[in-house]
């Protein structure tokens, strides 16, 4: 074999191995032909961050992840070496956040830049941070509403307890008592409103007689005003009065005036006393009609000769 049979067996053989350690770094996304930058980054866990990982600058990838080990100090935190191949200047006080690169859970560092004016150097070591997880994520949003339904739930306890004991078994009769008593009270109340419905239809002519003699005396007041004048100046003195007295004790004795009306009204409905002739026979109405024509002829005579009536002083 010729000498240049061997030199060209060699350089190919040399060619092939250069070509085998580019490619073995290529695909591990080395360029050996391009200046790299070598920093170090230490994190307490590294959330399943792994060699070969892209690093990123806004998204554009600048690097990765070369090589990964544990602290030799026996600390338990990770020393993570990035190899950067972008000539991009990078600040000293720059961040390494681990962050997800998509949504299959896939890691990366993204390199936050800083205002440093002094940039990295090759065997710096970067600061560094983690980015939230989504479960951490969704841990701090739902922790919030989780104590406010815990809490509803311990107010909804309290107060189906408190709803126990107040409807207890008594309560529930009582109270259906007196929902009873109710029912039959407006029972009552409608069949005295019947009645008083019944009484305005059968006596309509006669209460628009009262009502033609209540216009009447209605007039000989307008008549009368000065004298009225001073009647409510001495009411209003009354009323001041009446604002000094036992209130309360006054209130008593109407509550047992209207216990005593409730009685006279049960009377009347069952056509006992006077008002309930009146109610049931017709006699007397007759007679309460004709004192009613005979007081409007005198409130006529009134009006026409009041000086018979009423006389007036000036001192």
């Amino acid at each position: 074999m010729s000498i240049y049979k061997k030199l060209f067996i060699g350089f190919t053989f040399i060619f092939a191995v250069g070509i085998f350690i580019w490619g073995y770094n290529f695909l591990k996304g080395k360029d050996i032909f391009d200046k790299q930058t070598v920093v170090i980054a230490q994190y307490k866990q590294v959330s399943g961050l792994a060699v070969a990982n892209p690093v990123l600058i806004n998204g554009f990838k600048v690097g990765l992840v070369s090589k990964m080990y544990f602290n030799p100090n026996m600390s338990g935190d990770i020393i993570v070496q990035l190899t950067l191949q972008n000539k991009l200047p990078i600040p000293k006080n720059s961040i390494a956040r681990i962050v997800s690169a998509d949504l299959m859970g896939s890691k990366a560092i993204n390199l936050k830049l800083g205002d440093s004016e002094e940039t990295i150097n090759n065997g710096d070591t970067l600061n560094t941070s983690i980015e939230a997880s989504l479960m951490a994520e969704v841990n701090a949003q739902v922790q919030p509403i989780k104590i406010k339904a815990e809490k509803l739930l311990g107010s909804i306890d309290s107060l189906v307890v408190a709803f126990q004991t107040v409807f207890n078994e008594d309560a529930r009769d009582n109270l259906a008592a007196s929902f009873n008593n109710i029912k039959y009270t407006f029972s009552n109340l409608e069949n005295t409103t019947a009645n008083i419905d019944s009484l305005v239809v059968e006596e309509r002519s006669n209460i628009s007689s009262i009502l033609e003699n209540v216009d009447s005396l209605t007039y000989s007041l307008s008549q009368n005003r000065q004298q009225i004048s001073n009647i409510i100046s001495n009411f209003e003195i009354v009323s001041d009065s009446l604002a000094k007295t036992d209130i309360p004790g006054t209130l008593r004795r109407a509550d047992k005036a209207i216990e005593e009306l409730n009685i006279i009204l049960a009377a009347i409905n069952e056509g006992q006393g006077t008002v309930g002739m009146l109610m049931h026979n017709d006699t007397l109405y007759m007679e309460l009609n004709r004192s009613a024509e005979e007081l409007n002829l005198l409130l006529k005579d009134i009006r026409e000769n009041p000086k018979r009536y009423v006389k007036f002083s000036l001192f």
